[in-house]
């Protein structure tokens, strides 16, 4: 990647698209650093509504084109009309659907896959379309099996393997967080009562509706248990979720604050006692580690990516069993076990202090 100069690069969101999660963070901030390295970078990505056709940020420019269904067809029009001679590098980040530029471009091209999709189609796609993208994904996957491919995880790069790629063809980047972890512990105040909070997109395979299960039954043990929830909560989970914390007994102990900003989510991940993720599988999950820089360990389901970014009964817990009882358990278990949760907060702010995206750039480009 070093000695490429301009780089096309093909992925289905851009850091403003309103679906953008932390795999846009991480790769706008690398394309960030090639350009300050005299690079020259495209990213090729679907249109949403109110977005610009074309427009350049931090140097590196966007091109939006269809919408994130049939941005995989438009990209590859664009491509053959306007630049198919221009890069010498082609990236191709697969996030649920490939593009498969393998068939079409001329130049070097790699693979990005911060994670596979194959469960995931059951939470977030209808039948039968969800049954299609369960199939078709080890068919995808044996087709690009000889590429080289980079990722997060070793979670991510152990399912890879079994599905034909080759472990030597597969590099892992560590990931980098974008807030700087706090100077010193025992400057932060955390809320008066003990708060649990649940961050980012609100959608089925997130599993939300467990952490609002989990926080009632831990809430029977802990009175005075708060729960905050922040995020996109758009579509007919978000509908769910907004009248299972109106049905809830405890209502008045759970607050949706909506999306937030950064200076908010910082804020929040430093006054909170516990961060809580449930989702059905993650490359990473940044969110563990941002809100470690902050202060907050996480408890978590045992699940890819999640058992990456948590070192288990140092850092954070993760539950011996998906269930909502047993992420009750741990919740009510790091709030009355207080040198527990000192010693696990202090391990995971300090973990935390080892990612950074200058750190991540000199992985993703090195041979």
């Amino acid at each position: 990647m070093q000695n490429s100069k301009k780089i096309l690069w093909f992925t289905w969101k851009d850091r403003k698209n309103p679906l953008a999660g932390g795999a846009e963070l991480v790769n706008e901030e690398l394309a960030k650093r090639l350009v300050k390295d005299g690079k020259e970078v495209i990213f090729l990505v679907a249109g949403f509504k109110g977005g610009k056709r074309e427009e350049k940020i931090d140097g590196y420019k966007i091109i939006r084109v269809g919408n994130k269904w049939t941005v995989y067809w438009l990209a590859y029009r664009y491509y053959k009309k306007y630049l198919q001679y221009w890069p010498d590098l082609v990236i191709e980040e697969i996030n649920t659907i490939p593009f498969l530029t393998k068939y079409y471009v001329k130049q070097r091209n790699i693979l990005l896959i911060y994670q596979l999709c194959r469960q995931i189609w059951f939470y977030e796609i209808f039948f039968p379309l969800n049954l299609f993208g369960y199939l078709i994904e080890p068919i995808y996957l044996w087709l690009l099996r000889d590429r080289k491919v980079i990722t997060e995880s070793e979670s991510t790069k152990t399912d890879l393997t079994r599905f034909g790629f080759k472990p030597q063809n597969i590099k892992i980047i560590p990931i980098g967080i974008e807030f700087k972890p706090v100077d010193d512990l025992k400057k932060i105040e955390k809320y008066p009562n003990p708060t649990l909070i649940s961050l980012g997109s609100i959608r089925a395979m997130k599993q939300t509706d467990h952490i609002i299960k989990a926080f009632e039954l831990a809430k029977k043990e802990i009175p005075n248990l708060k729960l905050l929830i922040a995020g996109d909560m758009s579509g007919n989970y978000g509908l769910k979720i907004k009248k299972m914390i109106h049905d809830s007994q405890y209502t008045n102990s759970i607050h949706y604050l909506g999306k937030i900003d950064k200076n908010k989510k910082i804020e929040i991940m430093q006054k909170a006692h516990l961060l809580l993720v449930t989702s059905v599988k993650e490359g990473w999950c940044i969110v563990v580690t941002e809100a470690n820089s902050q202060g907050t360990p996480a408890v978590t389901y045992n699940a890819d990516g999640l058992r990456d970014s948590v070192k288990h009964d140092q850092t954070g817990l993760i539950c011996i069993k998906n269930t909502i009882e047993k992420l009750s358990q741990n919740i009510v278990e790091l709030f009355k076990d207080k040198q527990k949760y000192k010693k696990i907060s202090t391990n995971a702010w300090l973990w935390s202090k080892e990612f950074n995206f200058d750190f991540s750039y000199k992985t993703f480009i090195a041979k």
